[in-house]
């Protein structure tokens, strides 16, 4: 017999005679299963940061500026599907095993992806987002909770520092990806050379932005290979009970809804219908409902324990702040390219890469440094180093250099990284073995719909800031109040006037970014109060189980 994870597991599961069960792994099938979920767990940080190099060339093909709004539902669409399959597939993980889940979200993943590429209007992108949200959101839970299953003590806290960290080496390579595609997959010449052949090809292939979906498809179809070969003959404990549809719907509806809410914050209602209101009140509805419904259910959609213990539940907290932050550094670092330095693909690629990569090497070091120097210590370190970022890049204005805005990035990346392992493994190991799947997927939905409320906000403020300075482009008098006297009364067609309402344009912008920077710095500083709550109990480091094996830094390595 051999333990793991304070369970005896027979050796009839060896080679040859079933499913293999994790007691009796060798340490290079561990790595090897490792390796196939952290390669799951990269493929979605390359979907989300390609897309976001993509998304300018995206709004200015299916929709324009204007519209941003609508255009912000090809990513809040993906949010939303990514954030309300999350706990299902926690909770489906604990019952009906993981390895065929983790293949079902990737094949939902590619099916998506081919969809997005060919979508040929902004509602069928939109729609083809949430599938490819769908397949996304149920892999980064389930390879979260199986790292979880493979080690334990120490061990467990790399391994979850590996597959967070894949991820967000995922989002590093993303920006690389999806300028190279942008830059590279242009085949609209070739298929015009191809005369009357190409042009049925046209719609589907052009524009380039389309290949950044259409290549999701055949890598999900890779990583599945591998991942299918690596748990062949993996089995996993499974809990009774049902998954709890009810429950799922309701929470989804409550998330959905006050996300449509928020995005429409400050949108006049043109219809007889006030839609944002609607939504908001549907939203408070569906939340008491929820509310009720999980408290009365034996077996919820969302694990009432989440809320009530002491260390999980400031975990979430400090997972949806940390998200909040995250949005904005990605969506304001993106915008900050495009709209104040007026940069091309190939500096998307480098802010955005920076961005990713120190988030990578954050997470990826947390896992180690774990053991060391323990849960708060590493959260607090983390914040500190987040918000020293955040506060260089909200004083920031038109005329900071890259050499400035990249360390700022960095900074922020590589803190924003060291929170990451210390909040999951805090509440993974709070809740126990039992609940690995539905922990993962808590900690992940939080920081998700943190991200999605970021972004919620970031597009209603973005909206009406846009809205109230394009009024130059229509208005003279307002145009004239921003030209220096030479220029008043010229037409908006010349290039003196074009070049200094530009070099205005992106001062204001660069104003506006600043302040959501700061915001986010603001956010931070109240993180740090449920990071130290996250070790205000003795039950911080030690799982339900009861197995003093299992504890974030405890001294039993078995499964190193």
């Amino acid at each position: 017999m051999e333990r793991i994870g304070g369970c005896e597991a027979s050796r009839h599961g060896h080679p040859g005679r079933g499913p293999r069960i994790i007691g009796v792994m060798s340490r290079i099938d561990r790595v090897v299963l490792l390796a196939a979920l952290c390669l799951a767990s990269a493929l979605v940080g390359v979907e989300l940061m390609a897309t976001s190099v993509a998304l300018p060339a995206i709004v200015v093909d299916l929709a324009d500026w204007t519209q941003l709004r609508r255009a912000s539902w090809a990513v809040n669409g993906y949010l939303l599907a990514y954030i309300a399959v999350m706990p299902l597939a926690g909770r489906a993980a604990d019952r009906i095993g993981l390895p065929r889940l983790l293949a079902v979200a990737l094949i939902v993943f590619a099916i998506g992806s081919l969809a997005a590429g060919a979508a040929d209007t902004l509602d069928t992108l939109v729609l083809a987002r949430v599938v490819q949200g769908l397949g996304g959101g149920a892999i980064l839970p389930l390879a979260t909770a199986g790292a979880s299953h493979l080690f334990q003590g120490a061990a467990r806290g790399r391994a979850l520092g590996l597959v967070s960290g894949s991820n967000f080496l995922g989002m590093a390579l993303g920006p690389f990806l999806g300028a190279t595609v942008l830059e590279s997959f242009d085949l609209g010449p070739a298929l015009l050379d191809l005369g009357s052949v190409g042009q049925p090809l046209m719609p589907l292939v052009v524009p380039a932005w389309r290949w950044v979906f259409y290549l999701g498809a055949p890598a999900a179809i890779v990583v599945l290979a591998w991942c299918w070969a690596a748990t062949a003959r993996w089995d996993l404990p499974r809990g009774a009970g049902r998954i709890d549809l009810l429950g799922g719907a309701l929470v989804t509806t409550t998330v959905a809804s006050g996300l449509i809410w928020v995005t429409a914050l400050g949108e006049p209602d043109t219809g007889s219908v006030p839609w944002s209101l609607v939504a908001g009140l549907l939203c408070v509805v569906a939340a008491v409902l929820a509310a009720r419904h999980l408290t009365r259910t034996a077996d919820p959609f969302l694990d009432t324990r989440l809320f009530r213990d002491d260390v999980a539940r400031p975990a979430m907290v400090v997972s949806l702040l940390t998200g909040y932050a995250l949005a904005t550094a990605i969506i304001a670092s993106a915008v900050w390219v495009d709209r104040v330095r007026y940069g091309g693909p190939a500096e998307q690629r480098l802010f955005l890469g920076t961005l990713a990569l120190s988030m990578a090497v954050g997470a990826i070091g947390s896992g180690y440094l774990l053991r060391r120097i323990g849960v708060v210590p590493l959260g607090l370190a983390g914040l500190g180093l987040a918000i020293a970022g955040s506060l260089v890049l909200g004083t920031a204005s038109q005329a900071t250099p890259a050499s400035v805005l990249l360390p700022a990035l960095a900074l922020f990346g590589l803190g924003f990284g060291l929170t990451v392992t210390p909040r999951s493994s805090a509440a993974i190991e709070a809740l126990g073995r039992a609940a690995y799947g539905t922990a993962s997927a808590a900690v992940t939905v939080a920081r998700m719909v943190g991200m999605a409320v970021g972004l919620a906000v970031l597009t209603a403020f973005g909206t009406g800031r846009i809205e109230a300075l394009s009024v130059v482009l229509t208005d003279g008098a307002a145009r004239d109040a921003v030209l220096p006297p030479a220029l008043r009364g010229r037409p908006l067609a010349d290039p003196l006037v074009v070049d200094v309402l530009e070099a205005w344009a992106a001062d204001q912008a660069a104003t506006i970014l600043a302040s959501l920077f700061l915001v986010a710095a603001v956010v931070l500083v109240v993180a740090v109060v449920p990071t130290i709550r996250m070790g205000s109990t003795a039950s911080v480091g030690r799982a339900r189980s009861g197995d003093p094996s299992e504890t974030i830094d405890g001294p039993r390595d078995q499964g190193s």
